[in-house]
């Protein structure tokens, strides 16, 4: 119970750190905007988009640290800690470097004629080229810092950071009205310089806190353990090339065969469920450490259980927000958008369908990553992700409507979990009729009602707003729905356990701070 109690509080935690950083960005991206003009955004950007794309590489490498740190952490092995992140940080500092070079050489084309800027700006672009590089190098630094505190679970430390580093970025957002000084030039300056801080706070802290966060023997390599991080983070940088191919293989095929509105409509379809997917993300980032933690403590049963929670519950916090909105699609699309590009809705509804399916399974994914044995699932399941894109040529090729294309999409996520459970129980010995038990059975009848909740309130009922009654009533049902049906035994006592003990925590403090 101590460990669920504790995930709990990480994912209040990340939850609390999401609304803080998501208002405050929001407010400080339209003063950046409104200070910087139209034209000098768009420049940073750009450059920030081209470096952005390299954060795929630092998902990778983030998840092999952790998994590592966690795994040896579940063994209680000090010394292998100190090895792994003592390693780890060679490697990191390593492709750092190598990242950074990469980018320079990379810059001296970008700028020859390659990227639409003006004239008069292109000077500030390479300063804030040379800037973002900074940037990286520090944020791939930070690397073996931030997986040891997510290995330790210290989700607080994390999110303080992250506030930090939200309220800086609107301390500068601010500066720019009052400096006299080229805007743009020393916007890029000081973002630069938020990575910076970042890092210290972040290694001074794990320096401080955790006896396995070290300098000593940092000089002496392990050949041996550099080899397997390498070897497990690569295949988990391909398993993220396909996911990431898959996406700008679609955009690439509806651009040639539809133009540029679909390319519209697939984009927001594609930042709608980059957004509500974070509901279910945070929680599995809370969940991670324990399924590492327990497969290191030779503790299977335990690891292959909390995957399960991982998919179940990753489900069931996207169908909160997913079902009503799909229902509501056209509605919440017009009072955003005003003008919604054609095929947006179905594009949206569709890619949402798409996210659910894969939360079927996404604590599998987790579990996988437990044991290691990630070269061949990444082979496969990357591999049948990339179907995707024949699928599609195929089908625009024949001439079906564009939306077939999603549907083919949501197919092909479908081969995905089944090919994930069949690997799990290759490697780990998962019994599927334990996850149809655990997971799909439990899902059935809470989905069904929230559907028929949602079907009956967009049939029958008709008023302004109507979609916060839709939203609503449906997440009433779904909660009542999820405890009588979709909880096992285990999870209900835990519950019953769990919301006394919070009650009992708040009381307290409440009783100290009248004294």
């Amino acid at each position: 119970m101590k460990s669920g109690n504790k995930v709990v509080m990480n994912m209040g935690i990340l939850y609390a750190r999401m609304l803080i950083t998501m208002g405050i960005s929001l407010y400080a991206t339209r003063l950046v905007l409104t200070a910087l003009g139209a034209v000098d955004y768009g420049v940073f950007n750009l450059i920030a988009g081209l470096i952005a794309m390299l954060s795929f590489l630092n998902t990778a490498m983030a998840t092999s640290t952790q998994r590592y740190l966690s795994f040896y952490q579940g063994k209680n092995d000090l010394t292998m800690q100190k090895k792994v992140f003592t390693n780890s940080l060679i490697l990191h500092l390593g492709i750092g470097v190598l990242v950074v070079a990469g980018l320079e050489i990379a810059g001296l084309f970008l700028f020859n004629g390659f990227l639409n800027i003006p004239a008069d700006r292109i000077h500030i672009a390479q300063m804030i080229y040379h800037f973002m590089s900074v940037t990286v190098f520090f944020t791939v630094l930070a690397v073996p810092f931030t997986g040891s505190l997510v290995a330790h679970e210290n989700m607080l430390w994390v999110a303080v950071v992250n506030v930090v580093e939200t309220l800086l970025k609107l301390g500068i957002a601010y500066l720019l009205y009052v400096i006299a000084q080229d805007k743009l030039a020393v916007y890029g300056i000081l973002t630069a310089g938020i990575s910076i801080i970042s890092f210290l706070l972040y290694g001074v802290y794990c320096f401080r806190k955790y006896e396995d966060c070290t300098l000593k023997g940092v000089f002496s390599v392990d050949r041996k353990l550099i080899k397997e991080l390498t070897s497990f983070a690569s295949w988990n940088l391909f398993g993220s090339l396909c996911a990431l191919g898959r996406v700008q293989g679609l955009t690439i095929l509806l651009n040639i065969f539809l133009g540029t509105v679909v390319n519209a409509a697939f984009g927001i379809a594609n930042q709608v469920a980059a957004q509500l997917n974070f509901f279910s993300l945070t929680m599995l980032r809370a969940i991670n450490p324990q399924i590492m933690k327990s497969e290191g403590a030779n503790n299977r049963e335990k690891m292959l259980r909390l995957s399960m929670i991982g998919s179940k519950f990753g489900f069931f916090l996207l169908a909160f927000v997913a079902v009503p909105c799909i229902f509501e699609m056209n509605t919440i699309l017009n009072l955003w958008l005003t003008n919604v590009p054609e095929y947006t809705v179905v594009f949206c509804s569709l890619m949402l369908c798409a996210t659910l399916i894969n939360q079927l399974t996404i604590g599998l994914q987790s579990a996988v990553q437990a044991t290691g044995k990630v070269k061949a699932y990444q082979i496969v399941v990357g591999g049948v992700l990339l179907l995707a894109l024949p699928l599609a040529y195929g089908l625009l090729k024949l001439g079906y409507p564009p939306y077939y294309v999603f549907i083919g999409y949501c197919f092909v996520e479908l081969i995905a979990c089944i090919l994930r459970l069949f690997f799990l129980r290759s490697i780990a010995g998962m019994s599927i009729s334990l996850y149809f038990s655990n997971v799909i059975f439990k899902i059935i009848i809470p989905l069904f009602l929230l559907i028929l909740t949602c079907y009956l309130s967009v049939s029958y009922l008709h008023f302004e707003f109507r979609f916060f009654f839709t939203g609503i009533a449906g997440v009433l049902v779904f909660a009542i729905s999820i405890y009588f049906f979709g909880l096992c035994a285990d999870e209900k006592l835990f519950l019953k356990k769990m919301i006394p003990a919070l009650l009992d925590k708040l009381q307290v403090k409440k009783q100290l701070k009248h004294t």
